[in-house]
């Protein structure tokens, strides 16, 4: 079984991770969604939250029933991943920065773990400009969300900023 490590903090989830998540089902049979958790941050939405959530997204993906599990991490990401029984590690590329960035990583997890490989997902042109950084942005400013993230999530978000 082909198990895929796709990790991030999905505070909250995007469009653009619903992206990467679907052309990552489309290569592994299953796919361990990592979210990461640090002790000196403090998320928008719980860990809860964030599971409720990928859950649903997952729900309206095709092909993806049984195939995605969630769990939290907070080591180094190569160390979950191989926990989490993956050889790859999925992560998904907006741009050249991201790239630089993400080759990085890529080759200190190699020299980590050289059994665990990093598998770069280029972002759809519509979701490219999309951060959870932002989408909090603007939904804390009262802005509409909606083009950035599936409505059930643009619908947390306006309930999180109204209180």
């Amino acid at each position: 079984m082909r198990i895929g490590f796709f990790p991030g903090s999905f505070d909250p989830i995007t469009n653009g991770h619903a992206d990467i998540l679907s052309g990552a089902l489309g290569l592994f049979d299953r796919v361990v969604v990592g979210i990461g958790t640090h002790p000196g941050k403090a998320p928008l939405f719980s860990f809860e939250e964030r599971v409720a959530l990928i859950g649903e997204l997952a729900a309206t993906l095709p092909d993806a029933a049984g195939r995605v599990d969630v769990r939290a991490f907070s080591g180094l990401t190569v160390t979950a991943a191989g926990e989490a029984g993956a050889t790859i590690i999925i992560r998904g590329l907006r741009d050249g920065t991201d790239f630089d960035y993400e080759m990085q990583l890529a080759g200190m997890n190699g020299v980590l773990q050289s059994a665990i490989r990093t598998v770069f997902l280029p972002a759809s042109p519509e979701t490219r400009p999309i951060t959870g950084t932002l989408v909090r942005q603007i939904a804390r400013l009262g802005g509409d969300v909606s083009p950035f993230v599936p409505a059930f999530v643009a619908r947390k978000l306006t309930q999180k900023f109204a209180s």
